[in-house]
């Protein structure tokens, strides 16, 4: 005797309502914006699809590479692992929103660019992201405690020597202007 199992029959009310984009207020470099997205959008993917910024990238989308590192609070998140929906009151901060509102650079992307500490730049805005956060966090005071607390942001170019350097010099309160 042969028995099939065939998935139940789907609740068409139930798939819906599932489906039904939500309304979810994101604070992102201090501006207030409302979206109506999925709930199980990324903050990644609302940040680049819906807000247009452009400047966290999607590496490997499974939180390995940290190339989407943001920061939520003022401490680093990979974006990619992280459900928009679940920072409706919190402060996001993009690559975007480093920079003073005149245009001076966070001292750490003048520190990058002092130090030659990008190539390509596709992981440079998860790699400043992750720098902040973690000077944020008073966790970077060697070099030992900075290469291993960004370990979690790959370089495909190597330009970890110059990364490091560039955040010992914003620890050590080097002036970069």
């Amino acid at each position: 005797m042969q028995t099939t199992l065939s998935p139940p029959s789907p609740n068409v009310a139930t798939s819906a309502a599932l489906a039904a984009p939500g309304t979810v207020q994101l604070t992102v470099n201090g501006e207030t914006k409302t979206l109506q997205i999925a709930p199980w959008t990324s903050l990644l993917d609302a940040l680049r699809e819906y807000m247009n910024l452009t400047g966290t990238k999607k590496g490997c989308d499974h939180g390995q590479c940290g190339a989407c590192t943001v920061l939520v609070n003022g401490k680093r998140v990979n974006s990619c692992l992280t459900l928009a929906v679940m920072h409706d009151d919190h402060e996001i901060t993009t690559i975007e929103g480093l920079a003073s509102p005149d245009g001076t650079l966070h001292p750490l992307q003048m520190a990058f660019i002092d130090h030659d500490a990008f190539q390509c730049g596709y992981c440079t805005p998860g790699q400043i992201c992750s720098a902040v956060g973690l000077i944020n966090e008073g966790q970077a005071k060697t070099e030992g405690e900075v290469r291993e607390l960004m370990s979690g942001n790959i370089c495909r170019c190597g330009a970890y020597t110059h990364i490091v350097d560039a955040v010992m010099d914003v620890v050590s309160g080097a002036d970069h202007k």
